[in-house]
């Protein structure tokens, strides 16, 4: 019977836990498991239920009575909690708890149960317990380490002892709950236990209280409670006397004292966890500020555990600086009368103030002037409740039911109008002027009128008012019209300046220089441009308003209509002047009274305009014109520039002013020279003999060339050069940014260490570079008297290599290195008494033996002989280090006579070799002999000692004597050895080295170890690593000790950072199936890993001890084996482990960092007794935790809850991150779902803080209730803003979660902060930019030319954007932000819907405009992941141009384009939204060109024209064509990658990579590349549609359908592709070419290579794309998705008719199709000149002509539509219709046949009228799509529907027919395999193919 009781309760017990165990699978560590695993979330957030019955599965062996009793008090309380078991899984929860006990109860064979008894079991288990375990001598040690600050060497245990703990306390808590019940003499016995735990036991009460860095609710008992300044801190916050007096009732939560948060929570309502977090917060902010002052008083504010009055100045003053400028701003007073005025308490109070508004705003986090606003208004009421004597709570946030809450008075009334607009954006498809954005309600409060919101705010005031449905809510000062004219609203400058250099250009090369009065009066035509431009953007800036004119500010609306006036007057004036003033030189009067006055007002105006542009742009000007306050100064000046509260002050010190100016002034003066001489003036003469020709003979019926002197012609002709002279100022700038990045990047020394070998040669310098630039304080940079080199370095090599030694162990971990190469590249600790410094073996090998080989051959002295060697420095060391170290292992292996023998030894060659005789001292041929016996003995001593190996050494070692004695010294001092009397008689009796000492010392052990490599190791074993990323890594962190860096402060002064990384539902740690699975190719994930990474798959296996296995290792069968390889595979993907792993090195590159500081490591004895090694700073636990004051990692899963909820796989990789790094934390959105009594259901949102306890379980440290949904705006910034609140510090690190860090690049931290204290220009930094490195780009062709254009970007380019040209934004993860200033200035990114999709970037662009400054530094670097397929690339290049597309429309843009100066403004455009800009018009340079020249050759005129004016090969045409094609082939992009390859690898290696990427036809992936920037952001401004596309960030092993490449690219490529081969088509066809075929090839060469690139990349570049099998099921593929129908439900994936109607779908407004109506027009040109041009049509150029051909045209379409009619009914009109269509078909073909035959109708002909049909069908198709509604009406949309699924099939059968005859060669597909893949992979591949088909023919 008890066994069935026992599979009973296991069976049980094996229910309750089946769903986490499914979900965490095999491999995982510890999670809780049994009756913990199963407790509901429910029960477990408001109970200790989890952790009582964990207990009770503790100790359920031990004692199974008390585990009983444990689940009898669980069940209690869970009873207690949710008696009627609401709580989802409750009732399963507490039914199988309750079979349980009575399974336990059972076992006791029906015995009463005496719960008095049971009480007193408890206690005496309880007290077995804790003596089993050893607590009483752990809380000893404990208090021990809290009175000296040393710990004890047993301490390092109490991590192993947490569950002990964690047992004792559910215990605890189970005895208090049952105490009342106990016998009286059990009952004090515990009553007393509990006092006594709660007054002392600190390990009970803190450790295990949930806390996140600081546990201040309870006794402060882990290092960071006892550093000085956390302790000062806390008192700082404490309650005094001196505020009022809080009521008796209020909690004080925790065992501390009440604090000034208790105040704020009880007097406005703030959330409970929101105050936890907050405290913590403000605590650890002020205790860093303490720590970083570094004053005189600092030592004394330590002992009193005070703070100094200038940190909280300095904390304070740096929170609220954005307040106190807003409150500038509005001229309203500040909160307090002045700083002076207020003393300390009150300004934490106010620190504490904001920080919880913050901390609470939720989405209103993205207004940081509504946070000023709210801030301003409890500040006041703070204010008052002081000067009270009792504390109450406040009337204003006091709620309807009684209650006080900040949240629902004040926050939700906000966010509810912020949600109310957010549904009206219609999931981003609404207009943006039809809702209000987050700027929106921002900058309400940029107005005085806020103030008429009141306090509390007024439920009707304007700001609160909800939208309606049918009336738009107006925007308050800026409106995102979308439309292409932004782009000159935002940079008219620019555009004015390039038009009027045109003109001037044109005008002189076709006047002549004004050299004149008259050439001079025509240039003076710029006047009116200037003027009439001017207007334009005044205009713009009415028009573009409308949408806000019933919010805006007066003051605003009052200068848009005085600058609409001002330039609409002085347009109309200037050109009727410059008109009256052309009167008067054409009549040549000699009183040229207009002309003066023209003069006049352009210099009055000229004049008036430079001083404004000192005083506003000018930096040493500016300070100037803040100083006057008069109001006609004043007035001009608001009128000259808008006076925002953002982006005043944009002006830079006069030395960056000046440099990037004169960077410009080169690219303006080559750029307008290469206008002019090569793009101008060869086009002059040409358009005056077109002007002048007499009426040409059109070949078409001509409407609008007649009598404009051939407008047409010269605008065909100019076109082109104008599209480059528009755009080829960016050609201009990519050169001379390249060329100055270079030069900067080799002042910043870049690249002077670029390969291993020149690691070697340098390796003596690093020691003392890193002490330079790493290590705190430095040392004095003197060389120390009296003491050689090696004495010299001894003290830099201690204090590098325990941060050598750790860099390369942390490669070892990575597995880039093998255990053989880990010992070779490490490096002695350099502290013991060898008195040189001993360099790593990799520098040494065979060192000895080369050495050797030059004694061998040594013929002359010592001093000549020592020489040669020293010529090899590490060739002296070896010797050195050899000779010295074989006397100390001697002296630690013998003694007696054997020492004796050794002193005498050494004793004589010493003398000798300072007598300069040791070559006649020994005998130097028998050294190989002496180094042979030596080597024996150390091989032996290298392992454990045996009898056998003791026995072994010691006969070595006689041998070793022996050689030594006879072979190797002279004969006179070997007869004085022999003739020794001591050592005769014991090398007689057999005494000598019989026995010796086997080493144990660990130090002589390492060194016997080292001087045995050091004797073995060969040559070939130099050249290590092996392994490519290892070296990078290695050459990159050496190179970087050598270039600038701030010089760091001691870890406890350093500047604290956190990180932040938003993660949704992306890949956190691969499966085992997903290893393993293979694809459609038989290549398994786990396969393309191994064939890619072989080395590293080899030190994979070598570190799991499978190392030389040959076969398969079945790793199933051990899981950890298995989670390893899991890890493995992960840590070479793009997954979240990866980063976390990285980041988690900042952790541990803070605790050696800090360990070593407080080691003494640096001091000023540098002697190396003063220098300890590095050993067990992972166990220290000061170390630990000064690395946590100082960093917070915080990942924000925003759906982990829903993830748990759902069993999902992530979630539990996830946990599984949290239990291996303690340091990680998750924050996360849970959502509370609950039902009302009316039944409705109420969503409550929380923000959650977890991290894992002691038993693997998630620990929530923070709950924070939110408003509402926090996705209002975009997903990612959403997701980090409502993280941020978690972080701490004064800086902020944004990783996403593609990115990797590295531990040597970690030790780099401090020297990166220290930046923000550099002088970086006239204002701090705000943003740190850092450089990347991209590790993708290994995986294929595709993702090394990303990597290769990524990293050009984020170096060289970004080098030269942040100086000299000082517009470096955010573009991206992994910037360092200054947190304090931008949490106060609304975050790190921007949220609003579709706007803000590209988030990143407008925190560059607000902390630009809020007076930041961005650097950039090269000397650290982060990794990064990119996609690597080419549907990746170009759905993340869509998704980033799509973005840019937004950028135009928005505010930022232009406002960094109307106040920043020319100069900076230019920089800003062509490196934001100007790239994509010019990358359109390199598209459209295209079509201008081929438009241009198919109107000529259809018109019939290009030959007359050519003949005449020579224009068809000008130079100004073929500049343009070059410049196009040159741009287009990525040549330029390619420009700043080359110099950047040159910088970094050298000339060779940069040209070998560049002929490299051109064999792996890098220019096809450019031009792709350029047309999907081109088609998305010109759509997204057309029509907007801008969106996230997830890329997937996988490998790419796996062949892409046609279908599926055909849905992507159709519209973006494929149709655009089309339609030039049509222009070139047509061109050829019917064009003038006075050079043939050649000249004709030469002219459409570079249009040509764009249409082939942009529709077949997709098949270059897809794997296996012409295997002949993937094309035939490629094709089937393609045919089912073309005919299957659409439908409701039905994606497009599946059915051509659903993706047709979802590409439709951007045409939403009537602007949009009036549009898209004006671009399909072009396409009617070629109907209407191709009739014309036919052999039937003659000379004839009637109109009539054109007519017929539409009547053709129809007649066709009706055919068609006869064709195509299939009747569902009636089986006898089948075949009658069957039978009529076979009839018109056959009448068809003769009347074509008959037309040719007899009239002159030829076989060309048909093709070109077939051409001409198409191209107007396309176009009506367009029409009838932009006008879908319309013609859906009249009943023809099902027809155009049909027509567009045959243009489909068409246009993929031109692109399918190719592939298919190119896959019918099986060395096409070989070719491509080496293209895509490297050659490792490659062979891979097709041996994969031969074993899946040996598989099949087995099964088979």
């Amino acid at each position: 019977m008890a066994r069935v009781r026992d599979n009973w309760e296991r069976l049980v017990r094996a229910t309750l836990r089946r769903e986490q165990i499914r979900t965490t699978g095999p491999g995982y560590e510890s999670q809780p498991s049994g009756l913990a695993g199963a407790v509901p979330p429910s029960l477990g957030r408001t109970s200790n239920i989890d952790a009582i019955l964990q207990a009770a599965d503790e100790i359920q062996d031990d004692d199974p009575d008390v585990a009983r009793i444990l689940c009898e008090q669980a069940y209690s309380m869970a009873q207690n909690l949710d008696p009627s078991s609401e709580g989802r899984g409750v009732l399963q929860f507490k039914t199988g708890l309750m079979s349980v006990i009575k399974q336990k109860r059972a076992k006791r064979d029906g015995a009463p149960i005496d719960r008095s008894a049971d009480i007193e079991r408890l206690w005496q288990f309880y007290q077995l317990y804790k003596q089993r375990h050893g607590v009483d001598d752990i809380q000893q040690a404990e208090q021990k380490w809290q009175d000296s600050r040393v710990s004890s060497a047993n301490f390092g245990e109490l991590v192993e002892m947490r569950k002990v703990f964690a047992t004792l306390r559910a215990l605890i808590e189970v005895m208090e709950a049952l105490s009342e019940n106990a016998a009286p003499g059990v009952g004090r016995s515990i009553m007393e236990e509990l006092r006594r735990i709660k007054r002392s036991d600190a390990a009970l009460s803190a450790d295990l209280t949930p806390y996140n860095i600081v546990p201040l609710e309870a006794p402060l008992t882990n290092a960071i409670g006892f550093f000085p300044e956390v302790r000062g801190a806390i008192s700082a916050i404490r309650y005094t006397e001196n505020f009022p007096r809080l009521p008796s009732a209020v909690e004080i939560s925790g065992q501390r004292d009440p604090d000034m948060f208790d105040l704020l929570e009880y007097v406005f309502g703030f959330q409970r966890d929101n105050i936890r977090n907050q405290r913590e917060n403000v605590v650890l902010t002020i205790a860093n500020a303490q720590c970083q002052l570094g004053t005189s008083d600092d030592a004394q504010c330590q002992r009193e555990n005070k703070i100094d009055e200038k940190a909280i100045n300095n904390v304070f003053l740096k929170l609220l600086e954005n307040y106190m400028k807003w409150c500038k701003y509005l001229r309203i007073r500040i909160a307090w009368n002045s700083l002076e005025a207020i003393n300390r308490e009150r300004k934490i109070f106010l620190i504490s103030l904001y920080f919880l508004i913050w901390g609470e705003a939720a989405n209103v986090r993205f207004l940081p002037e509504c946070i000023c606003y709210i801030f301003h208004q409890m500040a006041k009421d703070l204010d008052a409740i002081l000067d009270h004597g009792e504390a109450e709570p406040h009337e204003r946030y006091r709620s309807e039911n009684g209650t006080v809450s900040f949240l629902k008075q004040i926050i939700c009334p906000i966010y509810d109008r912020l949600h109310a607009e957010a549904e009206r954006n219609n999931d981003g498809r609404a207009a943006h002027s039809a809702w209000r954005n987050y700027d929106d309600f921002n900058e309400y409060f940029w107005s005085p009128a806020c103030f008429e919101l009141e306090w509390p705010m007024k439920e009707d005031s304007p700001f609160l008012v909800k939208p309606t449905k049918r009336k738009r809510t107006s925007k308050s000062s800026f409106v995102e019209h979308r439309t292409f004219l932004h782009l000159y609203r935002s940079f008219h400058r620019m555009w004015i300046f390039l038009v009027i250099m045109f003109q001037v250009l044109t005008i002189i090369g076709f006047s002549g220089l004004p050299t004149n009065l008259d050439n001079f009066k025509i240039i003076l035509s710029i006047g009116p441009t200037f003027a009439i431009m001017n207007f334009v953007e005044s205009f713009l800036d009415v028009l573009l308003m409308f949408g806000a004119y019933a919010t805006a500010r007066g003051m605003a609306i009052s200068r848009l209509v005085i600058r609409f006036i001002w330039w609409g007057v002085s347009s109309a004036f200037v050109t009727y002047v410059y008109l009256k003033l052309m009167e008067e030189r054409n009549k040549h009067s000699s009183n040229p009274s207009y002309f003066r006055l023209y003069i006049l007002v352009l210099g009055a105006y000229a004049a008036v305009r430079l001083v404004f542009a000192a005083l506003l742009k000018f930096p040493f000007c500016h300070a100037l014109s803040q100083m006057s306050d008069q109001p006609f100064f004043q007035f001009f000046k608001w009128i000259y520039q808008e006076r925002y509260f953002v982006g005043r002050g944009l002006y830079e010190k006069p030395s960056d002013y000046i440099r990037y100016v004169l960077f410009w002034l080169v690219i303006l003066i080559c750029k307008f020279t290469f206008a002019y001489f090569l793009q101008i003036k060869p086009l002059v003469n040409p358009t005056r003999i077109i002007v002048k020709l007499p009426s040409l003979q059109y070949s078409w019926h001509d409407l609008i060339s007649k009598h404009n002197n051939n407008l047409l012609t010269v605008a065909s002709l100019w076109g082109p050069v104008i599209a480059i002279y528009l755009m080829d100022i960016y050609i201009w700038y990519t050169v001379l940014s390249a060329l100055v990045g270079g030069v900067m990047g080799a002042r910043d020394r870049l690249g002077e260490i670029r390969s291993i070998e020149m690691v070697h040669k340098r390796f003596e310098s690093f020691p003392k570079a890193f002490v330079w630039n790493l290590a705190t304080p430095r040392i004095e940079r003197h060389p120390l008297e009296g003491q050689n080199s090696q004495e010299m370095n001894k003290p830099y090599a201690a204090l590098f290599a325990p941060f050598w030694n750790e860099i390369i162990k942390s490669l070892r971990e990575e597995d880039y290195i093998s255990n053989r190469e880990k010992d070779l590249l490490s490096m002695p600790s350099n502290t013991g008494r060898l008195g040189l410094v001993q360099w790593p073996l990799f520098l040494l090998s065979s060192k000895i033996y080369m050495a050797i080989d030059l004694a061998l051959d040594c013929k002359d002295t010592q001093r000549e002989l020592w020489s040669r060697i020293c010529r090899d420095d590490y060739m002296a060391y070896a010797v050195q280090e050899c000779y010295y170290s074989i006397e100390i292992i001697l002296h630690s292996l013998v003694d007696g006579e054997g020492m004796r023998w050794v002193e005498r030894i050494y004793r004589e060659i010493n003398n000798s070799i300072l007598e300069g005789s040791l070559v006649m001292t020994l005998f130097l041929k028998k050294l190989p002999l002496v180094v042979q016996r030596f080597t024996a003995v150390t091989g032996l001593l290298i392992w454990n000692e045996t009898p056998e190996r003791a026995k072994g050494a010691a006969k070595a070692l006689y041998e070793f004597y022996e050689v030594v004695t006879h072979d190797l010294l002279s004969p006179d001092l070997r007869e004085q050895i022999d003739t020794w009397n001591i050592l005769a008689k014991a090398r007689n009796e057999g005494r000598l080295f019989s026995r010796i000492e086997w080493p144990q010392d660990p130090k002589i052990r390492e060194q016997v170890k080292r001087l045995h490599l050091l004797l073995t190791v060969k040559d070939s074993e130099a050249n290590i690593p092996k392994n490519l990323e290892a070296r990078r890594r290695l050459e990159f962190f050496t190179n970087s000790l050598f270039m600038d860096m701030a010089p760091p402060k001691p870890v406890y002064k350093m500047m604290p950072f956190s990180v932040l990384t938003p993660y949704y539902s992306e890949t956190v740690l691969y499966s085992s199936s997903e290893l393993r699975d293979e694809n459609e190719d038989g290549v398994s994930t786990l396969f393309y890993l191994q064939k890619i990474f072989p080395d590293e798959w080899e030190n994979f296996l070598e570190r799991i001890n499978h190392g030389g296995s040959s076969g398969d290792i079945d790793f199933e069968r051990s899981s950890s084996d298995n989670l390893e390889l899991r890890f493995w595979a992960s840590y070479r993907g793009q997954t979240l482990a990866r980063t976390v792993r990285g980041m988690m090195y900042y952790r541990r590159a803070l605790m050696l960092q800090s360990y070593m500081d407080r080691a003494g490591l640096i001091e000023e004895d540098y002697s190396s007794a003063n220098v300890t090694t590095n050993q067990g700073f992972e166990s220290s636990r000061e170390a630990c935790a000064q690395a946590d004051l100082k960093f917070t990692y915080v990942v924000s899963c925003q759906i982990y809850g829903q993830q748990k909820q759902r069993k999902l796989p992530e979630a539990a990789d996830i946990a599984l991150l949290l239990q291996r790094n303690e340091a990680l934390r998750v924050a996360f959105i849970h959502l509370e779902e609950s039902v009302a009594d009316d039944g409705k259901v109420s969503k409550d949102y929380y923000s959650k803080l977890v991290k894992a306890d002691i038993h693997g379980k998630d620990q929530e440290i923070y709950s924070i209730k939110l408003p509402g949904n926090p996705k209002l705006g975009e997903g990612k910034p959403e997701n980090q803003n409502h993280a941020i609140i978690f972080t701490r510090g004064e800086a902020i690190q944004t990783i996403d979660m593609n990115q990797d860090n590295y531990f040597e690049e970690a030790i780099k931290m401090r020297n990166l902060l220290e930046e923000f204290h550099r002088d970086h220009g006239i204002r701090p930094p705000t943003i740190l930019g850092v450089r990347e490195h991209v590790f993708t780009g290994s995986v294929s062709s595709l993702a090394l030319f990303m990597s290769n254009q990524e990293t050009s970007f984020v170096t060289l380019g970004q080098r030269v954007l942040a100086k000299p040209l000082k517009v470096r934004m955010h573009y991206g993860h992994p910037d360092v932000f200054d947190r304090i200033f931008h949490i106060s200035r609304g975050g790190i990114s921007k949220a609003s819907r579709v706007i803000n999709i590209s988030e990143d970037i407008y925190a560059g662009f607000n902390s630009t405009l809020r007076q930041g400054n961005i650097t950039h530094h090269e000397y650290i670097q982060v990794g990064k992941g990119r996609d690597v397929g080419l549907n990746q690339i170009a759905l993340f290049e869509g998704k980033v141009a799509g973005g840019n597309g937004e950028q135009v429309l928005s505010r930022d843009i232009y406002r960094i384009g109307q106040l920043f100066d020319f100069f900076r403004m230019l920089s800003f455009y062509f490196t934001t939204v100007g790239f994509y800009v010019c990358t359109m018009m390199t598209v459209l340079t295209v079509y201008v060109f081929l438009y241009g020249r198919v109107y000529l050759a259809l018109s019939g005129i290009d030959e007359g024209i050519a003949k005449e004016a020579k224009i068809l090969r000008s130079t100004a045409l073929d500049a343009a064509l070059n410049a196009q094609f040159l741009v287009q082939i990525g040549v330029f992009t390619a420009v700043p990658m080359v110099m950047g390859f040159i910088l970094e690898l050298g000339l060779l290696k940069a040209v070998f990579s560049f002929v490299i990427m051109q064999l792996q036809l890098c220019s096809v992936f450019f031009t792709f590349s350029l047309g999907t920037r081109t088609h998305y952001f010109g759509r997204t401004i057309l029509h907007g549609g801008a969106k996230y596309r997830a890329t997937g960030r996988g490998f790419v092993v796996r062949h892409i359908k046609f279908a599926e490449n055909y849905r992507l690219y159709s519209r973006s490529h494929f149709v655009k592709a089309f339609e030039v081969a049509v222009l070139l088509i047509v061109y050829i066809s019917y064009g003038y070419t006075s050079g043939g075929a050649v000249s004709f090839v030469l002219v459409t060469f570079s249009s040509w290579f764009l249409v082939i690139s942009w529709l077949f990349a997709p098949s270059i570049f897809n794997p296996s794309g012409f295997e002949w099998q993937k094309t035939v099921e490629d094709f089937d593929d393609w045919i089912s998705w073309l005919l299957y129908k659409g439908g409701v439900g039905v994606k497009g994936e599946n059915s051509w008719e659903s993706w047709w109607d979802e590409e439709q779908m951007h045409i939403q407004t009537l602007r949009g199709r009036i549009l898209e109506t004006i671009l399909s027009f072009r396409f009617f040109i070629f109907q209407y000149g191709i009739v014309y041009k036919l052999h039937l049509t003659g000379k004839h150029t009637s109109i009539a002509i054109y007519g017929f051909s539409w009547v053709v045209l129809a007649v066709i379409v009706m055919i068609f539509k006869i064709f195509a009619f299939r009747p569902k009914k009636y089986a006898g009109f089948q075949l009658w219709m069957r039978f009529f269509q076979g009839v018109l078909a056959l009448g068809l073909v003769a009347a074509i046949t008959v037309i040719v035959i007899f009239t002159d109708l030829t076989v060309p002909d048909v093709f070109a009228s077939v051409l001409a049909f198409v191209v107007t069908g396309w176009q009506i198709l367009c029409l009838a799509i932009t006008w879908k509604r319309v013609v859906k009406s009249i009943g023809l949309w099902y027809s155009v529907r049909e027509f567009a699924r045959m243009y489909d099939a068409g246009m993929g059968a031109l692109i399918f027919a190719p592939v298919a005859v190119l896959s019918w060669f099986p060395f096409v597909s070989t070719f491509q395999s080496r293209l895509l893949y490297n050659q490792a992979f490659s062979r891979g591949l097709e041996i994969s193919k031969i074993l899946a088909g040996n598989k099949a023919n087995v099964q088979a």
